[in-house]
């Protein structure tokens, strides 16, 4: 395979790009059955080696995926929404079914036709792509932008705080894509997202309890503040202060009751919380999906305490 150079697109090759270079089609057949090239599409394909470097990696294997399904589609298609979102590594909100997502301007060809394609007919300045391991796909900006547009506002705000959490993007560059695609299908609701987004969140169990809190009416808290009391002093970071209320809200993720020595941990520094004087209310991600209004009424009654605690101290 050394006398053939490695094209545009994550080392993606085509059946006619391999044609072109002098391989016969019983050529092509016998180094896949070898291993030194692995089909990674219709008509398209991988050097081997290639092939087993990204395998494991989600953001590789898509931005190959993605790689199979350019190489064969005319100037202009892009890989875009959950495809460019695996290929930037943000987070996404639920299960993801197998597929790649592209989307091509107006007056150009597009992806139609296979299976697993998803696609997408949309304007794309050019300063809305970018290229990812040989690979154009959607901005991060573009990419938080057409997700918020077009699934829910839970999905939009997990992914929007990803983004601007690991600083791949920032509120400025959102509002630019915002404004350029001014008027499209959804724009109010990527608008609100972005607004609501908030870098301060540190997973997707606390960007999708920010959202729950919203929609049960709980006031907005303070996020990641550091707590303790006069005697206590520091005691730690909460996710989640409602200082009004004297209630600190915790989104515990599976880490803190796998480990026995965490859960110790946890059961130690919750003690020193209520010794300062917090309420202190877990959730875990089951509870805030499957069950929010328990998580709500918990947090109300929380405050009903906290705040009746926070007067009894001042009289």
């Amino acid at each position: 395979m050394s006398e053939l150079q490695l094209p545009r697109l994550a080392g993606v090759v085509t059946t006619a790009e391999l044609i072109a270079k002098g391989f016969s089609k019983d050529r092509i057949r016998a180094l896949v059955r070898t291993g030194a090239l692995v089909r990674v599409g219709r008509g398209a394909y991988l050097r081997g080696t290639l092939a087993r470097k990204v395998a494991g990696s989600r953001a590789g294997e898509q931005a190959v995926s993605l790689a199979s399904v350019l190489a064969t589609s005319r100037p202009g298609v892009v890989g875009s929404h959950q495809s460019a979102a695996i290929v930037h590594g943000l987070d996404l909100l639920g299960r993801q079914s197998p597929g790649r997502t592209v989307t091509h301007p107006p007056g150009t060809g597009s992806a139609c036709g296979r299976a697993g394609v998803r696609v997408h007919r949309a304007a794309l300045p050019t300063s809305h792509v970018v290229k990812r391991g040989g690979v154009p796909v959607t901005s991060v900006a573009r990419t938080v932008v057409d997700l918020a547009r077009t699934s829910s506002f839970r999905a939009g705000v997990v992914t929007a705080d990803s983004a601007l959490r690991n600083q791949l993007t920032t509120k400025a560059a959102l509002s630019a894509v915002l404004a350029d695609c001014a008027r499209w299908p959804g724009l109010t609701r990527a608008r609100e997202v972005v607004e609501f987004s908030d870098a301060l969140s540190e997973s997707a169990l606390e960007s999708l309890s920010r959202v729950v809190f919203r929609e049960q009416g709980i006031p907005p808290p303070v996020l990641q503040a550091w707590v303790g009391g006069e005697d206590e002093g520091i005691v730690g970071r909460a996710d989640f202060l409602w200082e009004r209320f004297g209630t600190i809200g915790e989104a515990d993720g599976a880490v803190k009751y796998g480990d026995p020595g965490s859960a110790m941990a946890q059961l130690r520094r919750d003690a020193r919380l209520r010794a300062a004087g917090f309420e202190v209310v877990h959730f875990t991600w089951d509870d805030i999906v499957r069950t929010p209004g328990y998580v709500a009424a918990s947090l109300r009654a929380a405050f009903r305490r906290g705040a009746a605690g926070g007067q009894a101290a001042g009289s």
